[in-house]
């Protein structure tokens, strides 16, 4: 039976590593997968899901007017499985359209990403798919400063934390840190040697 996945962790929780393994063991048993990312992201380049230790693959960009469902299903061909990276850039008919690809087409569908900003306010693509994910499992990782699970996302500039500003700013580790509540509140001085 299909079902709709949400994998969500802080920033460095190893999202893009296991979809990346996701889609490797699927085809490993010549089970056809597809994967597509935001064409948001761009820290590679537009339509590349890139892991932290260098593991990259291509993967079809999502824009803000794609229909997913209709793009799964002009494939025309059986799908083991529908792949989505750096969920929380969907827009909620995003994932509205993925809910369909699995209640219409019967293909599960696993999306991994971030569930809040740097305010530590849900996204709308993560807001829509803890709604409607009938799995829903976080993928944890450590704060940056110390040992405690991290379950936010701070963003820094010149080393200093930011709490406001635009919601989406791409960047890795030069802009994140994946930081439990009280580093968030409380952030040592950051250097990015």
């Amino acid at each position: 039976m299909a079902q709709l996945f949400f994998r969500y962790g802080a920033m460095n929780s190893g999202k893009s590593i296991e979809i990346l393994k996701v889609a490797h063991n699927y085809e490993e048993q010549d089970k056809p997968v597809i994967l597509f990312t935001s064409a948001l992201d761009n820290r590679e380049e537009v339509g590349v899901i890139s892991s932290r230790i260098g593991l990259k693959r291509e993967a079809i960009p999502v824009t803000n007017d794609m229909n997913i469902f209709e793009s799964v299903k002009a494939l025309n061909k059986p799908l083991a499985c529908v792949l989505i990276d750096e969920a929380q850039f969907l827009k909620r008919e995003h994932v509205n359209q993925l809910a369909e690809i699995v209640d219409e087409l019967s293909i599960p569908v696993m999306a991994f990403g971030l569930k809040n900003d740097f305010m530590n306010n849900l996204f709308e693509g993560s807001e829509r798919l803890l709604a409607l994910a009938d799995k829903i499992e976080e993928m944890k990782t450590i704060c940056w400063f110390c040992h405690k699970k991290a379950i936010m996302n701070m963003r820094t500039h010149d080393g200093k934390p930011v709490y406001t500003g635009e919601q989406i700013v791409i960047g890795g580790n030069e802009s994140y840190y994946p930081v439990c509540r009280k580093h968030y509140h409380n952030p040592p001085i950051v250097t990015t040697d």
